[in-house]
C-alpha cells in the first residue's frame, strides 16, 4: 500500500509532520497534478536566494520520517511551492490516505479499477453497467447507487474527471496507464469542494522518463478477452510526455455482454522557462457494449449468467416490458438480447495548466479542462439519449514559508464549473437492435458550482503540526422536465407536463487536522472534517414510483466526520496503518430502485439523519526475503437514525427505519495477499501469489428483510519479469493468473431494492422480495487470463 513518488527530477518524501522531508535515493514517480522540478537552476536565470529543490522520496499513508531529519531551515529553502502544492493535492497532510503503487497491479492482468482498488482499505467496489463501468465507493459512499459513481470526487494526473453534477464514470480508466493510485478517505469538500462526501480518487499516468521508449503488451483469457495496449514516453530536455492506448473487447461471462472499448491517455509537460511550466492532458474513450438485465434474488439462483435468455420463457431469465408500438398501449416481455440492450458512448477530456513561479516561494497555478460526454443507453424500457458537454477552471496559489518561525505552507485557490445539456429518454420497442420508439421525457439542466478555499499548514514544533482549512461553495441548479403523456389513442398525440426547478445551495466545509510524530516509528493522526454534495438536476424530477414528476424539494446531504489513526514502522520490512471513523450524516441523499417497469430506474430521497462508523487497517510485511504479504480489511457499521419511509398501495403507510442497516453496506471486506518474489539465481524475476476477497453478506432493502450473500474469491497467479541485452528490447514480463479458482457462483453487483406492502399495509416478506428483479450481476466463474509485456529502447 506504500509507494515513492518523485516530481520531475527531484522527488520527496511527504513526512507525517507537515512537508518535512529528508534525502532517499529511490526510484519515484511523478507527483500529480503534473507539477516538474527540474535540475537546479541557473543562476543567472533566478534570483540569488532561489535554491534547488532537494531530492526525497513522497509519502503515503502519512507514513513516519525517517530518524534525522534535516534542519527546518534548509527544508523551507530547498521545497518550492509547485512541490508543496502538488503533494497537498496528491496526498493531503492529515487526511488518511493510501497509495496504491504500481507494483502491487503490474504482474497481473488489470482489467479494470476493480482489479487494483481493493488493495486500499475503505474501498467497496461493485459492477456496474458495462465492463469497466464499476461502482466505487469509500466507506460506503456509492453502494446505494445503481450505476457509475457519486459521493467523491476523482482527479486524473490532478485534472478532474468528475463533471460539475457530480457524475463520475470509470469506463475511460485502463489500469495499465497508471503507476499509482491515491486514495483519500473521509470527508473532504474543504480541499475537493461539492461532492466528496466520501472522499476522492488521483490517479497518475506513469511518467514518460520511467518508459522511456516503447511498450507493447497483450493479455488475453476465458470468455473472449483480448486487450492489446501500448505505452509510449520518454524526456527530451524541457518536455516529458507519456502516451498511453488501448483495444479492450471480450464476449463476456453473462449472455448479452460483449464488449469493445477503446481507450487513450496523453500528458505532456514543458518546462518553457525556468518559471513557467506547462502541461496538457487527453483523454478519449469509446465504449460499444451490450448489457444483460439485472436479475432478481431467486432469479439469480436459479440461472446466475442468464443461460439460454434469448427466451424470455426460460426459467432464471429477465425480461423488461417493452411497448409494442413505441409509445403506449400493450407491452410485451422482451429479454436483453432479443432487445438488443446496450450502451454506445464516448468521452472526451482536455485540459490545460500554466503555472509560474512568482519567486521562490510563490507559486501561481491556472489550469482548464473541457469535459464532454455523449451517450446513448438504451438499457432497459427506455433509453437515455444526450451530450454533456462540462467547463472547468481554478486558479490558485501556494506559498511556503514561515509563520512566527514555525514552517508554513499556504494555499488559496478560487474555481467556476458548468455543465448544461438537453437528454432525451426514448422509449424502447420490441424489434431488436435497441429499437427505438418516441420520446418519453426530455430533460434540459443547468449545473454550476464556484467558489473558493483556503487551507494552512503548520509545524507547531517539531513533532506536532496542524493543519486548518475550509472551502465555500455555491451551487446553482436550473432545469425543465418535459413528460410525453400519449394516453390511449393509436395515433401519437401526446399531452406534454413540464416541471422547473431553480434551486440555489450554499455550502461551507471547514477542517481541521493534527499529525503527532511519537518517534520515528510511530505517527498517531486526528482529523475532523466535513462534507456536502448537493442533488444533480435529474433527482429533481423522478418521483418515489418512477414516473417524471415534482421531487424538488431534495436538499444537500452533509456529513461531518471524525478520524483517528496511528501509523507504525518499526523497520523496513513491516508497515501497518490504523483507523477509526465516526460520521454523522444530515440529509443523506439515498436512491432506491423503483417500479419494474417505469421510465426511471431509481429514485433519489433525502434520509433526514445516519451516522457512518467503522475501521480500516492496512498492512505491508516482508517477512523473509523475496516473501510480501499485505492485507486490507474495513469494517462498516452504518444505520439510518431518523428516517421514516412510506409505501403506497392504494393508501400511504409510514415505516420508521431508525436504528436499521442502510442497504448496500457489506460490513466486513478483506484482500490479503501471499506471494514470492526470486530474487536471485537463475530463476531470478520468478514469482507468484495467491489471493484471497472475502465480502460479507448485506442487506439489500431498508426493512433489513432480504440478504445479498457473501462471498470468499482465490486468486493464483505465476509471472516472470527479466531485463534482455538487446539492442532493441529492454526488457519481458509475462503473468499467467486463475481467477475465482474454486468457481465461487457469487453476486459482484446487488442494487438495493424497494420494499413493498400488502393491501393492508403489512410489509411483504423476503421470501416476495426475493422475487424483485432489477438488482443483481454475477460475477465471473473461474477464468484464466495470460499477458506478456514486452518493452523497446
Amino acid at each position: 500500500m506504500y509507494s515513492h513518488r518523485g516530481l520531475g527530477s527531484a522527488s520527496l518524501l511527504v513526512l507525517g509532520s507537515a512537508l518535512s522531508l529528508t534525502p532517499s535515493n529511490a526510484t519515484a514517480q511523478t507527483a500529480l497534478p503534473a507539477v516538474t522540478v527540474d535540475a537546479p537552476r541557473a543562476a543567472a536565470a533566478r534570483p540569488a536566494a532561489r535554491k534547488p529543490a532537494i531530492r526525497a522520496s513522497a509519502r503515503t499513508q502519512a507514513r513516519p520520517p525517517s530518524a534525522n531529519p534535516a534542519p527546518s531551515a534548509s527544508l523551507t529553502a530547498g521545497i518550492t511551492p509547485s512541490v508543496a502544492r502538488a503533494l497537498l493535492y496528491q496526498a493531503p497532510n492529515g487526511q488518511t490516505e493510501t497509495t496504491i503503487d504500481r507494483s502491487q497491479f503490474d504482474n497481473r492482468p488489470s482489467f479494470s479499477v476493480a482489479d487494483v482498488l481493493r488493495e486500499s482499505p475503505g474501498i467497496s467496489v461493485k459492477q456496474g453497467n458495462g465492463p469497466r463501468d464499476i461502482g466505487i465507493s469509500i466507506r460506503g459512499s456509492n453502494a446505494r447507487n445503481g450505476f457509475a459513481i457519486r459521493n467523491l470526487v476523482i482527479f486524473d494526473d490532478g485534472f478532474p474527471v468528475t463533471q460539475p453534477d457530480g457524475l463520475s464514470r470509470s469506463d475511460l480508466i485502463d489500469p495499465k496507464a497508471y503507476g499509482a493510485i491515491d486514495v483519500i478517505r473521509g470527508p473532504s469538500s474543504a480541499l475537493f469542494g461539492n461532492y466528496a462526501t466520501g472522499g476522492a480518487l488521483n490517479f497518475r499516468t506513469r511518467p514518460g522518463r520511467t518508459i522511456d521508449g516503447v511498450e507493447y503488451g497483450v493479455d488475453g483469457g476465458s470468455f473472449g478477452y483480448l486487450n492489446n495496449y501500448l505505452a509510449a514516453g520518454k524526456k527530451v530536455g524541457n518536455f516529458e510526455y507519456s502516451l498511453f492506448a488501448s483495444d479492450a473487447r471480450g464476449d463476456g461471462f453473462i449472455q448479452n455482454s460483449w464488449f469493445n472499448t477503446q481507450t487513450v491517455n496523453f500528458l505532456g509537460t514543458l518546462q518553457a522557462t525556468p518559471d513557467d511550466r506547462f502541461t496538457v492532458k487527453f483523454i478519449n474513450n469509446n465504449l460499444d457494449t451490450r448489457l444483460p438485465l439485472r436479475l432478481s434474488l431467486n432469479q439469480y439462483y436459479q440461472n446466475p449468467f442468464q443461460e439460454g435468455c434469448d427466451m424470455a420463457s426460460v426459467a432464471g431469465c429477465a425480461s423488461v416490458n417493452l411497448l409494442n408500438n413505441g409509445f403506449n398501449g400493450t407491452r410485451t416481455p422482451i429479454t436483453a438480447i432479443q432487445a438488443g440492450l446496450g450502451r454506445e458512448d464516448r468521452r472526451t477530456i482536455v485540459g490545460g495548466r500554466w503555472e509560474h513561479d512568482f519567486d521562490n516561494t510563490t507559486t501561481w497555478r491556472n489550469q482548464f479542462v473541457f469535459d464532454d460526454r455523449n451517450i446513448s443507453q438504451p438499457t432497459g424500457a427506455t433509453s437515455a439519449i444526450g451530450d454533456f458537454p462540462s467547463y472547468n477552471y481554478m486558479s490558485d496559489v501556494t506559498k511556503r514559508g514561515e509563520i512566527l518561525g514555525m514552517e508554513s505552507t499556504t494555499y488559496f485557490g478560487a474555481f467556476y464549473n458548468t455543465l448544461t445539456a438537453s437528454s432525451d429518454s426514448r422509449h424502447v420497442m420490441p424489434g431488436g437492435n435497441a429499437k427505438l420508439g418516441l420520446l418519453q421525457s426530455n430533460t434540459w439542466s443547468d449545473t454550476t458550482n464556484y467558489g473558493v478555499r483556503a487551507r494552512e499548514e503548520l509545524k507547531l514544533t517539531p513533532q506536532l503540526t496542524a493543519i486548518a482549512g475550509i472551502g465555500w461553495e455555491t451551487t446553482h441548479l436550473k432545469g425543465i422536465n418535459s413528460a410525453y403523456n400519449y394516453g390511449n389513442s393509436p395515433i401519437p398525440m401526446p399531452t406534454i407536463t413540464t416541471t422547473t426547478a431553480d434551486r440555489q445551495f450554499q455550502n461551507t466545509a471547514p477542517e481541521l487536522a493534527l499529525l503527532y510524530k511519537l518517534n520515528p516509528e510511530w505517527l498517531f493522526r486526528a482529523r475532523v472534517a466535513t462534507g456536502y454534495g448537493t442533488p444533480q438536476v435529474g433527482n429533481l424530477f423522478v418521483l418515489p414510483n418512477g414516473q417524471n414528476g415534482n421531487n424538488t424539494q431534495l436538499k444537500t446531504q452533509q456529513n461531518v466526520g471524525y478520524d483517528i489513526g496511528f501509523d507504525w514502522t518499526p523497520n523496513n520490512a513491516l508497515k501497518f496503518s490504523a483507523t477509526g471513523f465516526y460520521e454523522f450524516f444530515k440529509n443523506e441523499l439515498v436512491s432506491q430502485a423503483t417500479q419494474v417497469g417505469a421510465p426511471n430506474a431509481s429514485f433519489t430521497f433525502n434520509a433526514p439523519k445516519s451516522e457512518h462508523r467503522g475501521v480500516e487497517l492496512a498492512a505491508d510485511w516482508k517477512f523473509y526475503p523475496g516473501w510480501r504479504f499485505t492485507a486490507a480489511y474495513t469494517y462498516l457499521d452504518e444505520v439510518y437514525t431518523e428516517y421514516t419511509e412510506n409505501i403506497v398501495n392504494g393508501a400511504t403507510f409510514s415505516f420508521n427505519r431508525a436504528g436499521n442497516k442502510i442497504p448496500g453496506i457489506s460490513p466486513h471486506e478483506l484482500t490479503a495477499r501471499l506471494g514470492y518474489e526470486q530474487m536471485w539465481g537463475p530463476l531470478a524475476g520468478l514469482g507468484a501469489f495467491v489471493e484471497v476477497q472475502w465480502k460479507d453478506s448485506f442487506y439489500m432493502d431498508n426493512a433489513n428483510l432480504l440478504k445479498a450473500p457473501g462471498y470468499e474469491l482465490v486468486n493464483l497467479n505465476v509471472h516472470y519479469n527479466t531485463d534482455l541485452k538487446s539492442d532493441y528490447f529492454k526488457s519481458l514480463s509475462m503473468y499467467v493468473e486463475v481467477r475465482n479458482v474454486f468457481d465461487r457462483t457469487y453476486v459482484a453487483s446487488a442494487n438495493n431494492i424497494a420494499n413493498s406492502v400488502t393491501a393492508g399495509g403489512i410489509q411483504n416478506p423476503a421470501s416476495v422480495l426475493a422475487n424483485t428483479t432489477g438488482s443483481i450481476y454475477a460475477g465471473s466463474p473461474r477464468a484464466f487470463i495470460a499477458g506478456m509485456k514486452l518493452a523497446f529502447k
